[in-house]
């Protein structure tokens, strides 16, 4: 295959652009006062999916938003690629904390990207790194070097939970048969150390409600005789973790998935710097599960984290009250081989078990999913491998990620494929905080990579 080098030169400021225009669409899929820009997005994607090459492209419906599906079928005998991306973004809110509109892409140049990089909402998560697999399929299809077919499903539900993708993979399978699905909605170590995630982790959510009196009481008349909903909910969720930091729910570990000290030791080949990793958060001191490393404790082993908490008054001033409900929001990302609704049940019941006769506990769960690990041995990662292997010079670092995509455990139980994460986005883009951006080196770099993806694993395939 010819270097895509040249043809990404000579278009870089038409595919920038093309970027900077999908960005100032306001896609947030959570608010629905933002519904008839979700579509417009949708109609733009198709639009460059029909530029880029794809002979057929569809809006499909879902009971949510629609999903944009394309395809370029150049020979059913050939392997077929499904990339995955989403076109929705998460709010942009807190607005005052964007140095610039969110919605408002600017080019700025940083120590980090001397090229500049593209600030605004959706610019790595998922627009810039989606829209490097559209420009990647327009240098193949326009220099004559496709060598196999490709599909795209575009959804617009990702930053909602992917609510209407199993029901349209469900009604969809035989149209979406491939023989794997590459995805960009992830990172890499850093621009000069690839990698590829290999791994994911499972998410149960749930949401936990504590009732002590029938109504809010006067702290002083009833103060030390009646149980506090907060006062009780706070040394509840204490008692989740010993002093060890592991998690105290009976039969939460028996199905974790323990690695071997090889695969521990390759795992740390990863370049990490913990003072530097301190820095850049703000914090004195590491903190975690004992016996593991920063990156395993965010990686490999299981986590119970409370993501909100609130009760009683929080208003200005003083109001002296024991509140009748409190509440917290609890996330836990489970690893391989734990199943999330088994997982979201054991939470339930040792809840409404430690809670004291004072109090009445209610467990809602929200959503969740399985984690997902990616065999390093399979033709699929070789091809990642050595995609990689021919722009940046050296083979990506497999990785695990802490994240949770739950997407791609249902990929495969749904459409028996494995999926590969080709992610080119760094920790510091931001993503789903204010003045996320997409360097526009990684950008370029995306478009560069993806067609060697194509040809190795057609070659492998073989």
């Amino acid at each position: 295959m010819n270097s895509p080098k040249e043809y990404i030169q000579k278009n870089k400021e038409r595919f920038i652009d093309e970027l900077i225009n999908l960005l100032k669409i306001p896609s947030i899929s959570a608010d629905a006062a933002y519904k008839e820009e979700v579509l417009k997005t949708a109609e733009a994607v198709k639009m460059r999916l029909e530029e880029a090459g794809c002979d057929l492209v569809e809006i499909e419906k879902t009971p949510g938003y629609p999903i944009v599906y394309g395809e370029k079928i150049i020979d059913e005998n050939l392997p077929t690629v499904l990339v995955y991306g989403h076109y929705d973004v998460q709010p942009p809110d807190p607005l005052d904390l964007w140095d610039s509109p969110a919605f408002e892409p600017v080019i700025k140049k940083t120590e980090l990207h001397p090229q500049g990089a593209i600030f605004a909402r959706g610019a790595c998560d998922d627009k810039g790194q989606m829209y490097m697999h559209v420009k990647a399929l327009e240098y193949m299809t326009k220099t004559n070097q496709l060598p196999c077919n490709v599909k795209f499903m575009i959804e617009g539900e990702e930053e909602v939970g992917s609510e209407s993708l199993g029901w349209y993979l469900e009604r969809n399978a035989e149209k979406l048969k491939n023989d794997v699905i590459l995805i960009s909605d992830t990172g890499m170590i850093s621009k000069d150390v690839p990698s590829v995630t290999i791994g994911l982790r499972g998410l149960s959510y749930v949401e936990v409600e504590v009732t002590g009196p029938n109504r809010d009481l006067h702290s002083g008349l009833y103060g030390g005789a009646v149980a506090n909903p907060i006062n009780i909910l706070t040394k509840m969720i204490a008692s989740l973790q010993d002093e060890d930091n592991r998690i105290t729910i009976p039969g939460f570990y028996d199905n974790v998935e323990e690695l071997s000290l090889e695969e521990r030791a390759k795992m740390a080949e990863a370049p990490f710097d913990v003072e530097a990793y301190k820095k850049s958060i703000g914090i004195k001191d590491i903190h975690g599960e004992k016996g593991y490393t920063t990156n395993e404790r965010n990686s490999i082993r299981p986590t119970l984290d409370v993501n909100g908490i609130w009760g009683g008054y929080t208003g200005e001033g003083a109001k002296t009250v024991i509140p009748s409900k409190a509440y917290a929001k609890i996330s836990m990302r489970l690893v391989p081989n734990q199943d999330w609704k088994e997982i979201t049940e054991l939470f339930k019941v040792h809840f409404e078990r430690i809670a004291p006769e004072g109090v009445h506990v209610k467990v809602k769960p929200h959503h969740g999913g399985q984690g997902y690990v990616t065999p390093i041995d399979g033709i699929e990662y070789q091809a990642a491998d050595l995609a990689f292997q021919e722009t940046f010079r050296k083979s990506p670092i497999p990785q695990r990620s802490g994240g949770s995509i739950p997407i791609v455990s249902l990929f495969e139980k749904t459409l028996n494929s494995k999926t590969i994460l080709m992610g080119f986005g760094l920790d510091t883009d931001a993503i789903h905080s204010p003045n996320e951006h997409f360097g526009i080196w990684n950008y370029l770099k995306g478009i560069e990579t993806i067609p060697y993806f194509y040809h190795h694993f057609t070659k492998l395939k073989a």
